[in-house]
């Protein structure tokens, strides 16, 4: 009875007037300085990308900056909002490191995307355009964010994977380099002139335009098959002219070695048709021990050999 009656009288000594005008005034500062700290914030964000723009940085470390600082800009501004709702910044120090901890646990793997993603900006194995082979996923790097890097494969397809899985997987940069070469495999027969085949690809290949003088083009025997001795044109060509004429020399191989009387063989298999009876017995063995005695009678005598 006591506790409630001291109680009553500390509630009514209260200026709840004064008290709900306080907290008025704090939630409307709270409101004031997120609505203009996210102004700010972008206003911010959008000065600082003239500036990376200016300082011709590559593209794939101006996006991941801007996005890094937008994150850092923003959790200032929540601190901001919480301080003027009232919260201690030692209390609020406490809060953040407790909920950095335990966000910490439960986001791992995000925070590793993150470092992965701080590693990438750092090293630098492909830019924004360059195409990429990462993980069994070909396409166009088109962005690095902080957590997952956007391919955009070939067939227009958006490919989205976690920064970490990148960097733990081999990276193959398919535009790095100027100059490719491009490998045709052909087979010819066993009975063909090897020196003929040989000179045959080398004039396609110099009859190219696209194909440089330098280094020059070789064939190679690379292995002796089955039914086919094989061998491999090598030519280097600019990166952007890889495809089309690889598809080019490919069909002008086969109708020239063609025209000149080579052959480019089909594999072949020497099949071999047994029959036997229920016994097991090869039924051509039965067929032949069995004679004809010349009056309509049949014997079965000793198989010839």
């Amino acid at each position: 009875m006591f506790l409630i009656s001291d109680t009553l009288d500390n509630a009514q000594r209260i200026d709840w007037r004064a008290a709900l005008e306080t907290l008025g005034l704090r939630v409307f500062g709270a409101v004031a300085i997120a609505l203009i700290g996210v102004w700010l914030v972008s206003r911010l964000i959008q000065g600082l990308d003239r500036v990376l723009a200016r300082s011709h940085i590559e593209t794939i470390s101006r996006l991941f900056l801007k996005n890094f600082a937008y994150a850092f800009c923003m959790v200032l501004v929540g601190v901001a909002v919480l301080q003027q709702l009232g919260v201690p910044p030692a209390s609020l120090l406490a809060m953040l490191g407790a909920a950095g901890l335990a966000i910490g646990l439960a986001l791992k793997d995000s925070l590793s995307n993150i470092a992965s993603g701080v590693l990438l900006i750092v090293q630098k194995p492909f830019h924004v355009g360059d195409v990429v082979q990462i993980g069994g996923q070909e396409g166009k790097v088109t962005q690095v964010r902080i957590f997952t890097t956007n391919l955009r494969t070939l067939d227009n397809r958006d490919v989205v994977m976690p920064n970490s899985m990148v960097t733990s997987q081999a990276i193959i940069n398919m535009s790095r380099q100027v100059e490719r070469r491009l490998e045709i495999k052909v087979g010819v027969g066993y009975e063909d002139n090897l020196e003929d085949a040989r000179r045959v690809l080398l004039e396609l290949a110099a009859a190219d335009a696209r194909v440089l003088k330098e280094p020059a083009p070789e064939v190679l025997v690379t292995a002796l098959s089955e039914s086919s001795v094989d061998l491999e044109l090598r030519a280097w060509v600019a990166n952007s002219d890889l495809l089309h004429a690889r598809s080019d020399l490919n069909r002008a191989v086969r109708e020239t070695l063609m025209t000149n009387g080579l052959h480019i063989p089909y594999p072949t298999r020497d099949l071999h048709v047994y029959h036997h009876d229920a016994d097991g017995r090869d039924l051509l063995k039965v067929t032949r021990s069995v004679a004809h005695d010349g009056d309509g009678d049949y014997s079965d005598r000793p198989a010839t050999k």
